[in-house]
């Protein structure tokens, strides 16, 4: 039976390792077609007036040279007068990307909400509700997202996105007072990827079928299709860096962790939005510097807002033996952080220690000073969740000795 209840959270760690690994391959897929067909269509130019190109309804065309051949892709202003016998449908990137995704949030964090979604010092819930905010948020972005497309706000580009991001931020900011701060940002991340690919399943595809239906009866297709399915793209397009932000973000504590964490992934991902409109703007032949400084001006002005503050020097143990200073350290470390961190796990839902550190013994522990420092002392990151309830009065002593360990070393 023990070894049993050892196999199920290491069987979902081989779980969560393939299918995160393959949520990054077609994520790579999905926004590397994304990224290209942005650029195709801000780079293609009109051929010349009366040109053959031109009266078979090409709107648009470009010459490029790649691995050792030339590519003349054209674009057509709605249609080719004949529908070509083969069609290739980018929309199996997209749905992946999204498939993958929601089944790495529910191993990840579902399966395992005590632990990866609860944070008491910020709400005192259950698991269950846990989740149920978790889906509620997905279900609600893009339910609010979407009437927003189909109002007149979306006549005026500039107010609509403020609006957009205004929705995304006020989900941080709700999301960030009920969830733990690596919970709320994976989640903020899911909405806009859930928003993302419904753009795709909802609008983009189901146009262009109308399209080609339209073509395969002899009919002219409707150009609206096309103009809401490049509308929907165009949003997806200014998603993707603070999606790809919100996707490596729980390796950095230091801003999921911070007393104002919706406002930093505000100014994050308003950086990466900017950045992005430069590139656009670039494809279209207009080199607009102030929005890459923009970005990284914001960038800049995060990184000094939570920077670290110079080290509260620690209240000194009081003179006594060191092998019984490291007696009662241990023990904290052994109650507190061992349970995950170590060779043999304890906790539930971990089976191999986080990030592969371990603190069994004081060898490990003094390698690890360092680390555990800034993860439990001055982050308060860890014990995730705070789940095993280390208290203030345990973080001091600790600290205490961490600081004593890491001046002895240099």
């Amino acid at each position: 039976m023990e070894v049993f209840a050892y196999l199920i959270p290491y069987g979902l760690e081989w779980l969560n390792l393939i299918v995160r690994w393959l949520h990054v391959i077609t994520g790579i897929a999905w926004i590397g077609a994304s990224f290209y067909f942005v650029w195709l269509d801000n780079s293609i130019r009109p051929p010349a007036p009366g040109s053959e190109l031109a009266k078979k309804g090409v709107s648009g065309e470009l010459w490029a040279v790649h691995g050792g051949g030339f590519y003349n892709p054209q674009k057509y202003l709605v249609a080719p007068a004949e529908l070509p016998k083969e069609l290739h449908w980018f929309k199996w990137e997209a749905y992946s990307t999204w498939l993958s995704g929601f089944a790495l949030l529910t191993i990840a964090y579902y399966f395992n909400a005590q632990a990866m979604m609860i944070d008491k010092a910020v709400a005192d819930i259950s698991s269950g509700q846990a989740v149920g905010i978790g889906i509620a948020t997905l279900v609600i972005g893009w339910t609010v997202y979407d009437l927003l497309c189909r109002s007149k706000l979306a006549q005026y580009e500039l107010w609509f996105g403020v609006t957009v991001f205004a929705l995304i931020v006020g989900a941080a900011y709700v999301l960030t007072h009920w969830l733990s701060g690596r919970a709320a940002y994976i989640h903020v991340g899911a909405m806009i990827g859930t928003i993302m690919v419904a753009n795709v399943l909802m609008l983009i595809i189901p146009g262009q079928r109308k399209m080609v239906e339209a073509m395969a009866a002899g009919k002219l297709p409707d150009p609206k299709h096309g103009q809401k399915a490049k509308q929907r793209s165009v949003h997806n397009n200014y998603f993707t860096l603070p999606v790809l932000f919100i996707m490596i973000s729980n390796h950095y504590a230091m801003t999921y962790r911070n007393d104002h964490a919706w406002l930093v992934l505000a100014l994050i991902m308003a950086a990466g939005v900017f950045i992005r409109h430069f590139f656009n703007l670039r494809h279209k032949g207009r080199v607009e510097w102030r929005y890459p400084a923009i970005g990284v001006a914001l960038l800049v002005a995060v990184a000094v807002a939570i920077a670290p503050k110079a080290p509260v020097t620690m209240a000194a143990a009081p003179a006594v033996d060191p092998a019984a200073q490291f007696k009662a350290v241990h023990a904290i470390i052994a109650q507190r952080c061992a349970t995950c961190h170590s060779a043999r796990p304890t906790q539930a839902g971990f089976a191999t220690a986080p990030a592969g550190m371990m603190l069994d013994n004081e060898v490990e522990i003094r390698q690890h000073a360092a680390q555990i420092y800034k993860q439990a002392i001055e982050l308060k990151a860890m014990p995730i969740g705070n789940l095993t309830n280390m208290t203030e009065a345990e973080r001091s002593e600790l600290g205490a000795w961490l600081q004593q360990t890491m001046q002895g070393e240099k």
